[in-house]
């Protein structure tokens, strides 16, 4: 157990506190009805993914206002669905199936974690999903934040020191007195550059059980934890 001076915690979403990959493996298979039978659908989702984070980055490059996530996401779909040959998916199932983003299944870990966590920290999100999919997601998962900040509400996306500032701000707190938990490590790295405690959650099975996900602990980082209940337990909870 180590002892710091935190008084909340930041969480990124979509990876960090669910599994995004197998929920929207499972919605993929579902809504194609056995139609695609040759698809390998854990490639189709990190290919889905990926764009996404192109897409993300490219808006941040052009500076160009908000662009809402659930849309991000709907393009990049159509374009992988085209670079995979996959068709027969109506307009009304691709929806479908970009919402899925929005149904996010937890780790086993998280709801126990967070409860443990919250008998002595804040605890908010901090994640670059849109407001209402991160109400979406914890409603549905139960997850017990004390309060919900997303990218929406600074007109930017993280790794923009403007998001973290903004959630400090929200809190009434110094970035020293918040650590930002993350299992990537591109965002507990911006929050450190501006004074935030840092916990670098490793999440193996992120991006499926063939996916890479980058799981190796740094002394860069005040926490490594394997999970939620782990990181708890460090922290004293």
């Amino acid at each position: 157990m180590m002892t710091l001076v935190v008084k909340a915690l930041l969480f990124d979403v979509q990876g960090t506190a669910t599994d995004f990959h197998s929920t929207v493996c499972g919605e993929a298979g579902r809504l194609g009805a056995g139609r695609h039978p040759g698809v390998d659908w854990a490639d189709v989702v990190r290919r889905w993914r990926a764009g996404y984070f192109t897409a993300l980055e490219a808006a941040r490059s052009r500076s160009s206002g908000w662009v809402s996530v659930h849309s991000v996401y709907r393009d990049a779909l159509e374009a992988v669905l085209h670079e995979c040959g996959i068709t027969g998916f109506s307009d009304a199932e691709r929806e479908e199936l970009t919402l899925a983003w929005q149904r996010l299944v937890p780790w086993r870990d998280v709801v126990p974690g967070l409860t443990r966590l919250k008998s002595a920290f804040t605890l908010a999100t901090l994640s670059n999903a849109d407001v209402s999919a991160v109400i979406n997601i914890s409603k549905l998962a139960g997850l017990p934040w004390d309060a919900i900040f997303a990218a929406e509400m600074a007109g930017v996306f993280k790794p923009d020191p403007a998001i973290y500032r903004m959630a400090a701000t929200y809190l009434g707190l110094d970035p020293a007195d918040i650590m930002m938990v993350a299992s990537h490590k591109y965002d507990i790295r911006a929050a450190a550059r501006l004074g935030f405690r840092t916990a670098f959650v490793a999440r193996p099975l992120e991006f499926g059980v063939d996916g890479e996900a980058d799981v190796a602990y740094s002394d860069e980082f005040d926490v490594n934890a394997s999970d939620f209940l782990d990181l708890a337990g460090q922290l004293g909870c």
